[in-house]
């Protein structure tokens, strides 16, 4: 399958407020508004993770962004889940306040580095906690909860898969992150995620497309390795009009654990995560309910 990238807000969340329209063609003036915009974002808080600390948290969620997302994206939904649910979202380098580092191409890589540091984490105060991750994102929470130790698995409550086939049962790849640069923008022009003008800005194009060609490369390049079930529930989400996820296939989800999954089907393409916040939003803090005894949200 494809993992569709997005550039706007929540990737460069402060470059529209910079951003007048008048810099097109000035290249310098165009690394001067992302410069500003990176430098502005919230900092991580320990490298990876970025969050809002709540003063007395009962369960942390941490959030995994799509292709070419920010971490930065997630951390409104703290008010939909306060004030028990911390929201932790999990920043890869190559964007947002990690801009300047250089995004990683590698699964095994990202992983030897990211696991451990969930983990840790996750060990600091030993709360419960939750993964959800959107496309990529999807498969880099699974695979973290794969790879947690025992004792920083056995906090992990609930995994949140969205937007993102079984990881044992994909689509063929079609390998885009091999393209050139202008067939690569061509592609990206048929995904419902970047606004006509961002794509067609060729200096803020060749500060963005290494990140995004490297998530592609780790999305399409990822290997499914057979291995235990999951000894915890899940929750699947997709879109109903998402073209690059077949239905069977997301239901292949329900091989991963030996718990139950339950599937939720909303309305809209790819970025259903954007069209049914609410939904998506609500759909997770109901399920953290169970655990937690939180009230339900009104609809």
């Amino acid at each position: 399958m494809a993992f569709k990238p997005a550039l706007h807000e929540q990737a460069f969340p402060r470059f529209y407020s910079l951003y007048d329209g008048k810099s097109m063609g000035d290249s310098q003036k165009t690394i001067q508004i992302v410069e500003q915009a990176v430098q502005s974002m919230p900092k991580a808080a320990s490298g990876w993770f970025m969050r809002r600390p709540l003063a007395r948290p009962r369960m942390r969620l941490f959030c995994l962004a799509y292709a070419g997302g920010s971490a930065v994206g997630y951390l409104d939904w703290q008010e939909s889940l306060a004030p028990d649910v911390e929201v932790c979202a999990i920043q890869l380098p190559g964007r947002g306040n990690l801009f300047h580092e250089p995004a990683i191409t590698d699964m095994n890589a990202l992983l030897g580095s990211l696991v451990p540091a969930v983990a840790e984490r996750i060990g600091q105060d030993a709360l419960p906690c939750a993964l959800f991750g959107h496309s990529l994102g999807a498969l880099l929470a699974f695979e973290i909860a794969r790879g947690l130790p025992a004792h920083a698995r056995g906090r992990l409550r609930h995994l949140f898969v969205s937007g993102c086939e079984a990881p044992s049962d994909r689509s063929p790849s079609k390998y885009l992150h091999r393209l050139p640069d202008a067939e690569l923008i061509e592609e990206l022009k048929r995904f419902d995620g970047t606004p006509p003008e961002i794509l067609e800005h060729r200096e803020l194009m060749e500060l963005v497309l290494p990140t995004i060609r490297a998530d592609f490369t780790l999305a399409e390049n990822y290997a499914y390795v057979p291995g235990p079930s999951l000894p915890m529930p899940m929750t699947v989400l997709a879109g109903r009009e998402d073209d690059d996820c077949e239905a069977s296939r997301i239901r292949s989800w329900s091989r991963e654990t030996e718990c139950e999954v339950d599937f939720a089907w909303l309305d809209g393409g790819h970025f259903f995560i954007q069209s049914q916040r609410a939904a998506v939003v609500g759909r997770i803090r109901e399920t953290l309910a169970g655990y937690l005894n939180l009230p339900a949200l009104d609809h």
